[in-house]
């Protein structure tokens, strides 16, 4: 046979299109484990038939909390993948806060009283101001508005800030003449009224405002009505006199400076003033020597009289009810 010969039958050499001469079963073989990739799909097939699990089994154990076999990580990871949002889909509106939150009824009604806060504030705001500014045209004309809303929660002053703030310690002390029961006459000792307030507040987170201001703004009340010889400058001055007669009978009262049936029928002031001592970098010398304000003597007859005659109005009225 000529060794050119291109039949069926030749077998092809090193050079020819089939490539390399291969033994009968290697070619067999070859031919036998190519990739057949036109079966992809029956592969696919065939390997979930044979238990590998596909998306759709992932599915399937995303979606049941116990699937047999699947670890609860994997479980959660298909979960996610097949949960997820695709890309571009609108998110849901964010729950409203706050006053948005509530129904058109309820947020006009929290507007209106945000107004009237908003309103108290600053009517507040501009009443003590007219109350601390200099005398004007406005508090000329409505003074006595100006101080009806001002006193006595609200009072200010600039004692603490400028010319002169206070620098001293005030004691007010009081004593009293005392008729006993036996028709004798007895004066007491000195009760420190100042004290008596300071020992109520301190420690106190709500002191009242009896035990801070009634004492010391009685006797502000009184000096600033009287002369040095403590003789009362107009009517306020009688007034402030008679405040500080009921103040005492009522702080003798309350200490018991009476005794079992005693009546006061008398009450004598006195103030003990001391400077306080300036910080030792100011260099500033003051006097450490207290200066005492003796007051001459009350009589509180008329005071006690009425009080006796309310305590036996009520005694009265009690027996009448009874």
């Amino acid at each position: 046979m000529d060794a050119y010969d291109k039949g069926s039958d030749a077998r092809h050499g090193q050079d020819g299109p089939g490539g390399p001469d291969l033994p009968d079963g290697e070619a067999d073989s070859a031919e036998t484990t190519a990739p057949e990739t036109d079966g992809a799909p029956e592969a696919v097939g065939a390997r979930e038939a044979a238990g590998a699990p596909g998306v759709a089994g992932a599915r399937e154990a995303a979606d049941v909390p116990e699937a047999a076999g699947v670890p609860e990580v994997a479980r959660a990871e298909a979960a996610g993948a097949v949960r997820a949002a695709p890309p571009g889909t609108a998110q849901p509106p964010a729950p409203r806060t706050g006053v948005a939150a509530l129904s058109p009824r309820y947020q006009v009604g929290a507007v209106v009283a945000l107004a009237v806060v908003a309103v108290a504030v600053c009517a507040h705001i501009g009443m003590v101001f007219l109350h601390l500014a200099p005398s004007n045209t406005l508090t000329k004309q409505h003074g006595d508005v100006v101080d009806e809303w001002v006193f006595p929660e609200f009072e200010q002053n600039w004692k603490l800030f400028a010319p002169n703030p206070l620098q001293q310690n005030v004691s007010v002390q009081v004593r009293a003449e005392v008729s006993t029961a036996d028709g004798e006459i007895r004066t007491t000792g000195w009760y420190d009224l100042s004290a008596e307030d300071g020992r109520a507040i301190d420690g106190n987170p709500l002191p009242s405002h009896t035990q801070q201001n009634e004492l010391r703004r009685a006797w502000d009340f009184f000096v600033a009505s009287h002369d040095s010889d403590d003789r009362p400058v107009g009517l306020r001055g009688t007034l402030s006199e008679t405040y500080l007669r009921r103040i005492a009978l009522l702080r003798l009262e309350r200490d018991g400076a009476a005794g079992p049936g005693g009546v006061v029928e008398r009450v004598q002031y006195r103030s003990r003033t001391t400077n306080v001592e300036p910080p030792p970098w100011s260099g500033e010398k003051v006097s450490d020597r207290p200066t005492v304000r003796e007051l001459p003597w009350w009589s509180v007859s008329a005071e006690t009289r009425g009080a006796k005659s309310g305590q036996a109005g009520q005694a009265a009225r009690e027996g009448g009810a009874a």
